[in-house]
């Protein structure tokens, strides 16, 4: 089965695209039509350090909102901003 491709918005040019939408709804389906597969794992490794920094319940409507605030600024505005006082942790 060929691989989708889609025109990414995070990085530019046709890249592979996920099998499936990641979220339920208009989101997903934005994200879905155009975010690349490797763009989406940069930003679930960006939404890790927020659920970190920010301590979120995943289960929240707080999270959820989080969630789509920083889905739509990552991919769809000016990019997601780092959380307050954030220190990137010491390289290996």
């Amino acid at each position: 089965m060929e691989q989708r491709m889609v025109k990414c918005v995070k990085l530019g040019g046709e890249r592979p695209g996920l099998a499936r939408p990641p979220v339920p709804g208009e989101l997903g389906r934005r994200i879905y039509e155009n975010v690349s597969e490797e763009a989406w794992k940069m930003f679930k490794e960006h939404f890790k350090m927020i659920i970190n920094e920010y301590r979120l319940d995943l289960m929240s409507k707080e999270a959820d909102e989080i969630f789509n605030k920083q889905v739509e600024d990552y991919f769809f505005g000016k990019g997601a901003a780092l959380p307050e006082g954030y220190v990137p942790p010491p390289s290996q």
